[in-house]
């Protein structure tokens, strides 16, 4: 069985900083790409930043130059951290990752944690 377990969100003024944490565990072979998503209310859930087990990066153009993702393979953990937070940024962030267990790779979800900016 595999977790995804988040950590990070909170409350935070805008222009202030806030750095996720998401934690893989479990019967884990190896993982492939992992990524942070975020679903405000009334939305859609939407990327925010990807990356590949080599390190390549992608990010959605609302959060370039002011997020940045990163991981650390040995401890299937991936991060981002987040500056110049804005009132837009609000929303429950979801941390995913490909993880393979016994042949394939499937899709994993953590559970979620929110995220609020205020004015």
């Amino acid at each position: 069985q595999v977790q995804l377990v988040e950590s990070g969100g909170g409350l935070v003024q805008a222009g202030g900083s806030l750095r996720l944490s998401c934690a893989a565990s479990g019967s884990i072979f190896s993982i492939k790409d992992m990524g942070w998503y975020r679903q405000a209310p009334g939305k859609q859930r939407e990327l925010v930043a990807r990356i590949t087990s080599g390190g390549s990066t992608n990010y959605a153009d609302s959060v370039k130059g002011r997020f940045t993702i990163s991981r650390d393979n040995a401890k299937n953990t991936v991060y981002l951290q987040m500056n110049s937070l804005k009132p837009e940024d609000t929303a429950v962030y979801y941390c995913n990752a490909e993880i393979r267990v016994v042949l394939a790779f499937r899709d994993y979800w953590g559970q979620g944690t929110q995220v609020t900016v205020s004015s």
